[in-house]
């Protein structure tokens, strides 16, 4: 298995671009399934998970082919509603697919679908809203099928903002008899990406940011060209990195309203940010202020995605801070592999507590999942020595070659990629 060697306590400095969002491309390229035809998606960045569902798209028919960060998808062949089960247990946004196929073929067949360990999600959200929209639902071993000759409009009321429900509740909806609206929506900026993609079909739907979206049936959708909005994860990212390291950076093609709840953090840590239109300066040459209290939660709050990679700010603050995850209940296991590294954390429950300490120490770590893994990477970046991450294919699911991306930055390090042993007998 690959993984990353570090050589810490090198200030970033520089200017990136920020490439294309994870969580925005993937349900987008799950809606290409309700037209026919060729579409073509800009700013795609190449990822383990995007391989996956470009995997999957072909497996039902379609060709769906990547060429640096640009997407052809041409849906004309899809035959099948069968999602397979070896790919779907690669990538829980393999889910995404169950609005679309039910929303053209009237049926879908799925599995649990895979995914980093942070945590029980349950599907039972995407499964109420299919079934409110006329989904029949049956569960065959460990198979789950759902039936619909005909989706029909109505409103939904979601218990938790769950976005992935929300996104495949739009994209059921879209081709839905009548209109449908759903309250209490996830309002994060993906969501209004997908609305804007959706409308590039020829769909109609409002209220995507709110808590409240509508969307009105149409009878047919039509291929379009489209461009996926910026990574606010990995900008965000980038952004904690360089004041972890006490460097000075510029990143551009980023969204800052995205970025509201990070950039309000950072500010009270004591670094300094800039914002002129999509450019970013991030500048810290001090040791960060501790913050008293940070909660995770559903945007525009402190996004849960970005919850590991601040704690290691944190534990280089002067003082004490207070970290609370509302999101997922399986999202510390990054603290024990920060301790390793001599951090002073200790967790309760879902509540953190993160004690400021000078420095951190080089050491070999493992990557649990892929936020964790980022903060992993950051620390390394932050500490004295050297640092090994392992398990790295978890970061791979959303960051572009993070080595080269914080090189770029001047941070020093490499992949480690096991040398091929030849069966010599």
């Amino acid at each position: 298995m690959d993984k990353l060697v570090i050589e810490g306590g090198q200030p970033l400095s520089g200017s990136i671009r920020i490439h294309g969002a994870k969580n925005a491309a993937l349900p987008i390229l799950a809606a290409t399934l309700l037209t026919e035809g060729k579409i073509q998606l800009r700013n795609v960045p190449r990822l383990l998970d995007i391989e996956v569902m470009l995997e999957i798209l072909n497996a039902l028919g379609c060709i769906a082919v990547q060429r640096d960060d640009l997407v052809t998808v041409d849906t004309s062949g899809a035959d099948s509603s069968h999602v397979p089960e070896q790919l779907m247990k690669l990538m829980r946004s393999s889910i995404f697919l169950m609005g679309p196929l039910l929303a053209r073929f009237g049926e879908v067949c799925i599995y649990q679908p895979g995914g980093c360990a942070i945590g029980e999600r349950k599907i039972d959200l995407h499964l109420k809203g299919l079934s409110a929209l006329g989904a029949v639902i049956e569960e065959q071993d460990n198979q789950l099928w759902c039936r619909a000759s005909r989706l029909k409009g109505c409103d939904i009321h979601l218990d938790f903002p769950s976005v992935g429900a929300t996104e495949n509740i739009m994209m059921a909806a879209a081709t839905a008899e009548g209109t449908t609206v759903i309250t209490n929506a996830a309002r994060e900026p993906e969501i209004q990406d997908l609305q804007r993609f959706l409308n590039e079909l020829g769909a109609s739907i409002i209220g995507a940011g709110t808590d409240t979206i509508t969307i009105r049936g149409v009878d047919k959708l039509t291929p379009c060209e489209y461009e996926i909005i910026p990574d606010r994860i990995v900008a965000g990212t980038v952004m904690i990195a360089a004041a972890a390291t006490r460097g000075t950076i510029r990143l551009t093609h980023a969204n800052p309203v995205h970025l509201t709840s990070l950039i309000h953090v950072l500010r009270r840590a004591g670094v300094q940010i800039g914002i002129c239109d999509d450019i970013i300066t991030v500048s810290s040459s001090g040791r960060p202020k501790a913050v008293d209290r940070i909660v995770t939660s559903p945007y525009p709050s402190f996004p849960t995605d970005l919850q590991s990679q601040i704690m290691v700010l944190l534990s280089l603050a002067d003082g004490m801070t207070l970290m609370k995850e509302t999101v997922f209940e399986g999202r510390f296991k990054h603290v024990d592999e920060l301790v390793r590294m001599g951090a002073d954390i200790s967790v309760d429950l879902n509540a953190a507590f993160i004690r400021g300490v000078p420095r951190l120490y080089g050491a070999t770590v493992e990557a649990t999942d892929l936020r964790a893994g980022a903060a992993l990477v950051i620390a390394g970046l932050a500490a004295q020595g050297k640092t090994v991450v392992e398990q790295i294919h978890h970061i791979d699911r959303g960051y572009d070659r993070i080595e080269l991306m914080f090189q770029r930055l001047g941070g020093k390090m490499h992949r480690q990629t096991p040398a091929m042993k030849l069966d010599l007998a």
